[in-house]
């Protein structure tokens, strides 16, 4: 999946690959993860240095999350701890990279949703601005995994959190909608 952008006037687009995980090995992973999804996606932006700088904001629903699977909740890297932003990706044309898994392997569904957006300082805070989104996950029955691809989401679907994203990160403001960045 390709989606597009306009950043400062100039055309990005974000290369969204989807795969099963066939070999945990050659990515880093746990034996764990095998046929678990796999989803990269890859910023193409020509700009460089501050003009590319982005970032990553993940929310991820499970049926077994504090919520029941009820409520996005924020996916940060757990390796990285507790961090004051709200990206689990940031940098220069920065590529999102996950492979969720599950042990054991009990029923259950996983929904991702990944938002490319613009950081900023707007002199009274900072700003966190999405430019496009996309979802994705996988469902287990029986073991058996289930991936669900990449899904482009309306504007609307950022809306939805930004509840969430405003009371965990209090030092952060989220404006409304697909930012037109143009």
């Amino acid at each position: 999946m390709e989606l597009s952008f306009v950043l400062r006037g100039v055309e990005g687009r974000v290369a969204v690959a989807y795969e099963r995980n066939l070999e945990p090995a050659a990515l880093g992973c746990v034996p764990e993860t095998r046929d678990f999804p796999v989803c990269t996606a890859a910023v193409q932006y020509p700009m460089r240095g501050y003009d590319a700088l982005m970032g990553w904001v993940q929310l991820v629903r499970s049926d077994d999350n504090a919520s029941g699977g009820e409520e996005f909740e924020i996916d940060p890297l757990a390796f990285l701890g507790d961090v004051p932003h709200p990206f689990c990706w940031i940098g220069i044309n920065p590529t999102l990279f996950d492979v969720p898994s599950r042990s054991p392997r009990s029923d259950m569904e996983w929904t991702a949703r990944s938002y490319l957006c613009v950081p900023d300082d707007v002199g009274n805070g900072l700003e966190v601005r999405a430019m496009l989104g996309f979802s994705w996950g996988f469902r287990i029955n029986n073991e058996d995994i289930a991936l669900e691809p990449p899904q482009e989401l309306p504007a609307s679907a950022w809306d939805e959190h930004l509840s969430v994203l405003s009371d965990r990160y209090r030092g952060w403001q989220f404006p409304r909608g697909y930012a037109d960045l143009r």
